[in-house]
């Protein structure tokens, strides 16, 4: 696979393909499990400092990695974030967060969590080795590319990762669901969202890996995967269709692994 496109022609004739939907909790989840088998997350996680930045997809892999250490019941993900999208007559965020307490990031050095921490109570001391796990709101799937929406005057979370990025080489991972992509160059948005002139929220750009549900799917199986199609109704909105090509033996693990998180109920505060 290449910028997001799959060569189907390479295998043609050795390997068969099925299709699979899955709904924006569903790629969370299959997305937190792929990081939560990572080699650099997991390297990090048990000899430097892995930090999971708070929001709603790293929330699924916090849950993930904290479940392997075995103090996942202490972690609500329900609370992980600073900000959320949601319907026009749901109730805001911050009373949530302010009536529940925000958990901090999920900081874990040398296989402990350190509750209660964030990025920026640990950026500072971050070097190579390291690794930041930061999502995303807008994803550029054909070119692998994110771009984060930026409400802090000082750049927030993300400002303080590429700090880390850039500063001391430390490595930043971008998992960001299938949902989140846009068509158009990043580059043009963000000047469009952050002209002198405009109101509202901007956009950055950033820098780091990608990872996808396609990723997972190629992590934890050895498939390829496509996205072919997408939309739904009564709470599949949002949902993906992926075609997945592999090996029989790799296509019944993509069974295994995708059809148990049909059931994965959507997020809710």
């Amino acid at each position: 696979m290449e910028n997001g496109q799959l060569d189907l022609s390479a295998e043609r004739g050795t390997s068969s393909l099925k299709q699979f939907a899955l709904s924006p909790a569903a790629g969370k989840r299959l997305i937190a499990k792929g990081i939560a088998t990572h080699p650099e997350v997991l390297a990090a996680a048990t000899s430097a400092t892995l930090v999971v930045v708070a929001g709603t997809t790293n929330g699924y892999i916090a849950e993930e990695l904290l479940g392997a250490l075995g103090v996942s019941e202490s972690f609500d993900r329900q609370r992980f974030f600073r900000g959320v999208t949601l319907p026009p007559k749901a109730r805001p965020a911050e009373p949530v967060q302010a009536a529940r307490g925000f958990p901090g990031d999920v900081v874990i050095r040398r296989g402990q969590w350190l509750k209660g921490k964030t990025l920026f109570d640990v950026s500072d001391e971050l070097h190579r080795g390291d690794v930041i796990l930061k999502g995303a709101n807008a994803l550029d799937l054909e070119h692998s590319r994110a771009a984060v929406l930026v409400a802090h005057p000082k750049g927030g979370t993300i400002g303080a990762a590429l700090e880390a990025f850039i500063g001391r080489r430390v490595r930043l991972l971008l998992p960001v669901g299938l949902e989140k992509r846009v068509p158009g160059n990043l580059d043009v948005i963000a000047e469009y969202l952050n002209a002198p002139g405009a109101e509202g929220l901007r956009l950055l750009p950033v820098p780091g890996t990608v990872y996808t549900e396609l990723d997972a799917i190629r992590q934890l199986t050895g498939a390829t995967a496509m996205l072919v199609a997408a939309g739904g109704v009564c709470g599949a909105e949002g949902s993906v269709w992926l075609a997945v090509r592999g090996t029989g033996e790799q296509l019944e693990q993509a069974q295994q692994l995708l059809k148990p998180l049909l059931a994965e109920p959507v997020f809710a505060m």
